[in-house]
């Protein structure tokens, strides 16, 4: 098995790539073609995987993942854990602004708070950004695929002056790891 690695290979002209990981698959094959659809300006290719580490076969023609997104489903505690699982096979590179959590169904009232804390921590602990999306509807799809467009150019030095530890400076967690309490409206209220 293969660990994706940040600066391992070199960048290709006007192009980025992103790894959509996500154990149950729901929402990754209408987030990948929302991406596409949105995209105008540069070759954008997006990868699927179901969890890391990525198979050994064809790592040499893979190309470099310049953005890891990690999509986990608030209302599956499976779903939480494979990320959680995922994430240990991370380089420590993708920390620095090459890697986000993406969470969905944080609205849900059967969503434990706990599950959401716990994504929050993780996200914390990675120094990684923690975007929410809408994904019953497309056109929630449509805006979390521009997120993440926008968070993939940053990623890949697409856009001029900006690099993507900057920008993880901008929209990681403004609650430090040590505070997170085991339910949000904890920390809420203080």
């Amino acid at each position: 098995m293969s660990a994706p690695r940040p600066f391992s290979k070199l960048p290709e002209l006007n192009t980025a790539n992103v790894l959509l990981v996500e154990n149950e698959m729901s929402l990754q094959k209408k987030l990948a073609e929302a991406i596409l659809q949105e995209n105008r300006d540069c070759t954008v290719n997006v990868r699927l995987a179901r969890c890391l580490p990525l198979p050994v076969e064809n790592e040499e023609s893979r190309p470099r993942i310049d953005l890891l997104v990690f999509i986990v489903n608030l209302r599956s505690e499976q779903s939480l854990s494979a990320a959680e699982s995922s994430v240990r096979h991370m380089e420590p590179g993708y920390c620095l602004g090459k890697a986000c959590f993406l969470a969905t169904e944080a609205r849900c009232d059967l969503v434990p708070p706990e599950r959401l804390s716990s994504l929050m921590r993780l996200a914390a602990s990675c120094h990684c950004p923690l975007l929410f999306a809408e994904a019953q509807t497309a056109e929630g799809v449509k805006v979390a695929a521009q997120r993440l467009l926008r968070v993939l150019k940053v990623s890949a030095g697409l856009i001029p002056g900006t690099t993507g530890l900057y920008m993880s400076t901008l929209t990681r967690s403004i609650v430090p790891a040590d505070r997170l309490a085991d339910t949000p409206a904890d920390w809420l209220s203080s």
